[in-house]
């Protein structure tokens, strides 16, 4: 189905995840050539005006388009929730990026990753990052780290297609995820 409205960001779009990303966000106001928001709990649609809207090169936000996904993956390898929740987190989101609804963020670059719960940890740099390994960048939550990470961001290839994978995310599996045997391994 083609999306029924363009809402693509001309700006090179950062999602800051993470307990700090509120603060550090606050800090980056004044940078040159980059728009910091805070978009975390805004309706998708009103998120994805903001960014198209955007008139700079980069917008740094802390709104996640795979929040729920990541919180239903996070509950069903904690036996919290139903493969069932799962799925239909996947498919919402899904839709949602059929309608041109949500945008995949460029980077995700996740504050602070040794205080992150397990899981969670193995979804943003397990699951997620496995997809795209350096569109996932872990950085340490602090202002000076935050800002030297965001005047080197990696070229890379981009996401692939969410819908390319995100209906096998239930396969990845915590500790798992990304890793592969050895050839020859028994």
């Amino acid at each position: 189905m083609a999306p029924t409205t363009d809402h693509s960001p001309r700006s090179t779009v950062v999602a800051l995840v993470g307990s700090e990303s509120e603060a550090l966000l606050a800090g980056l106001h004044g940078l040159p050539a980059l728009h910091a928001m805070s978009l975390r709990g805004a309706d998708p649609a009103e998120t994805s005006r903001v960014l198209a809207n955007a008139s700079t090169p980069y917008v740094v936000h802390d709104a996640d388009p795979l929040e729920h996904v990541a919180a239903a993956w996070v509950e069903l390898f904690g036996e919290q929730a139903t493969l069932g929740t799962l799925e239909i987190e996947v498919d919402t989101v899904l839709a949602q990026f059929d309608a041109g609804v949500v945008v995949m963020p460029d980077y995700y670059i996740v504050l602070g990753p040794d205080s992150i719960d397990g899981t969670w940890r193995h979804w943003w740099l397990g699951a997620l990052a496995h997809r795209a390994p350096s569109r996932v960048l872990p950085v340490e939550a602090s202002s000076s780290a935050l800002r030297a990470r965001l005047r080197a961001l990696p070229a890379s290839r981009p996401w692939p297609e969410p819908s390319e994978w995100l209906p096998h995310v239930h396969f990845d599996i915590p500790d798992r995820v990304g890793l592969r045997d050895e050839p020859g391994a028994a």
